[in-house]
């Protein structure tokens, strides 16, 4: 007799009851329809055989499928197949095999169990944003800085199963790994770390320090328990209100400073461009009056007159006692 006894995951668990022991035997539901299907035609070949009817000579032949069936279920029980970026890892009752199932199609044997884990790049990510990350409420990272003062961090792990180390990995933590190894792990390396820093530096000029620190702190933890860390990243911190409304208002003192500073070097530019016109203009008035004398003042004024005389507005020239003439238009009565 052999009776189904659970089902668990698309398994299905049969016992074989023996005098001295009972073996389990964890096969995929394909291969069980096939050894069931050949065992109903190995039952009904015997029974035709037996019976009195004209079927009775087909009995071997049904037998013979049958047989022939159960032996593809269980050749087809020996081949797993494992998807591009997966790795297998083989339990056999309940034990770990160190042999690790490359991508591809593998032979196996019959009674193991298959464990199939992703070695590709994983990310987890915890935030104070509303299903953001892994988990759908908030779960940023709050930490106390040197300074007394409480940082909330959102951050986001990279991270991949070292295809080799996949057997330990299962035996020692599960497949929930991330909830047992990942999360609590890189939480509490952060809150240990976060102690080193104040708040404005961890904010600021400290950032880029802290996130490597906590990255070499993990990466030796992660690759003890068979886990490759690629990166680690700092995606938001932030401070309390009051803190920032101080920094704001730094932020914006500074700012003020060097508008006011850009207005003096303004003002003082314009300031220099006066003094060297007025100095040029000195410079021209002092030359001007240190080359004209009294001939020089005479000859130009005999060009002028010169010109004056030229012109067809001007009728008369008579000449003063001074320098200076006296031009009389046409119109003006002496």
């Amino acid at each position: 007799m052999l009776p189904i006894t659970a089902v668990n995951d698309q398994r299905l668990i049969f016992f074989f009851h023996v005098p001295c022991c009972s073996f389990l035997i964890s096969l995929n539901t394909h291969t069980m329809f096939l050894i069931i299907l050949g065992l109903i035609a190995v039952t009904v070949g015997f029974a035709v055989a037996k019976a009195d009817s004209p079927l009775q000579k087909f009995g071997k032949l049904i037998r013979t499928l049958g047989f022939v069936v159960m032996l593809i279920g269980f050749l087809t029980s020996c081949i797993v197949q494992i998807d591009a970026g997966h790795v297998g890892v083989q339990k056999l009752f309940g034990k770990i095999q160190s042999r690790v199932l490359q991508s591809g199609l593998n032979f196996v044997n019959p009674m193991v169990e298959v464990i199939k884990m992703d070695t590709k790049t994983q990310n987890y990510t915890m935030s104070g944003i509303q299903d953001e990350g892994n988990k759908s409420n908030d779960d940023a990272i709050r930490v106390l800085t040197a300074d007394g003062l409480e940082v909330t961090i959102d951050l986001s792990v990279l991270y991949r199963v070292i295809p080799a180390d996949a057997p330990k990995l299962i035996s020692q933590t599960g497949e929930d790994y991330e909830d047992k190894i990942v999360r609590p792990l890189t939480r509490t390396r952060i809150r240990d770390n976060a102690v080193y820093y104040e708040a404005v530096a961890l904010y600021s000029t400290k950032r880029d320090e802290f996130q490597l620190r906590i990255f070499k702190t993990i990466e030796d933890d992660f690759k003890k328990r068979g886990l490759f860390l690629e990166n680690l990243l700092v995606r938001n911190i932030t401070l309390p209100a009051s803190v920032k409304a101080t920094i704001e208002q730094k932020i914006n003192a500074e700012q003020d400073a060097q508008k006011m500073q850009f207005v003096l070097q303004k003002e003082k530019q314009e300031a220099e461009r006066k003094r060297v016109e007025a100095q040029g203009i000195a410079d021209y008035q002092r030359i001007i009056s240190e080359s004209l004398t009294d001939r020089q003042l005479q000859y130009e004024s005999i060009k002028a007159n010169l010109e004056i005389a030229k012109s067809p507005n001007s009728k008369i020239i008579i000449m003063g006692k001074g320098n200076t003439p006296v031009i009389l238009n046409p119109g003006e009565k002496n």
